[in-house]
């Protein structure tokens, strides 16, 4: 799975597009299953926004937003309860995955690697600080494991990967996007507390799902694309 996720990371262009929309159109299936959804929404559902985020590198730019949030919000009645958080997780999980293809496609590579990295790194660092130092939990009604001690760390490991990448003008913003990461965790590990269950999905053998594999990258992507939008992206 690392040789095709680098090698679509490396291709760009069509091959990376295929690669992000199997994973969002993956995480929105289990999504819409851990919300409730039968299966006969949950798969279209999936299909759906697979097709769309290939799809929408080659649309107007004034068509994008608006086919994205429709493609979202498209199960949304099927959901019995907590409509509003199933609404607002899935147009973050599509506006991610579309983050990741604008930093492909727009910044480059380059962009990539270092997302990839920060978030790696902040979820590395963080595991080993956490279980080496232990302490005050961050925030433990939701995500009991998570230490204080682990989400400095990440921290410092992304500053860490900022230096390298860019120097000081990345230091801040790999801080802040290591934030933005663990707060995704954190959202899911919510939404599962919610459901009653541990994992998304059993779709990778002995790691969960999609979800529980990429929800820090979907955070981080969503964070870096609404910051890109606003006040744009530092020189390097």
């Amino acid at each position: 799975m690392l040789i095709v996720g680098a090698g679509a990371i490396w291709l760009g262009g069509f091959w990376f597009h295929v690669l992000v929309a199997v994973i969002g159109g993956g995480m929105l299936w289990e999504l819409t299953r851990i919300m409730g959804g039968p299966s006969k929404v949950a798969i279209p559902m999936g299909v759906l926004a697979a097709v769309a985020l290939v799809a929408v590198p080659y649309l107007p730019w004034e068509v994008k937003l608006p086919a994205l949030i429709a493609v979202a919000l498209a199960g949304t009645g099927q959901i019995k309860k907590d409509r509003l958080i199933y609404a607002a997780y899935a147009a973050g999980l599509i506006l991610a995955c579309y983050g990741l293809i604008v930093v492909r496609d727009v910044r480059g590579i380059y962009w990539v690697v270092w997302l990839v990295l920060v978030v790696v790194a902040t979820d590395v660092a963080g595991y080993f600080a956490g279980r080496l130092i232990g302490g005050p939990k961050f925030w433990p009604k939701v995500s009991p494991k998570k230490t204080w001690a682990g989400t400095s760390a990440g921290w410092i490991a992304a500053a860490i990967v900022g230096i390298v990448f860019g120097g000081t003008p990345l230091i801040v913003l790999s801080v802040l996007t290591s934030f933005a990461s663990q707060m995704g965790d954190v959202a899911e590990s919510a939404i599962k507390r919610r459901a009653g269950i541990k994992d998304s999905s059993n779709l990778i053998p002995g790691h969960g799902g999609l979800l529980d594999r990429f929800d820090a990258m979907m955070a981080a992507a969503l964070f870096v694309l609404l910051l890109g939008a606003v006040l744009g992206l530092p020189a390097v």
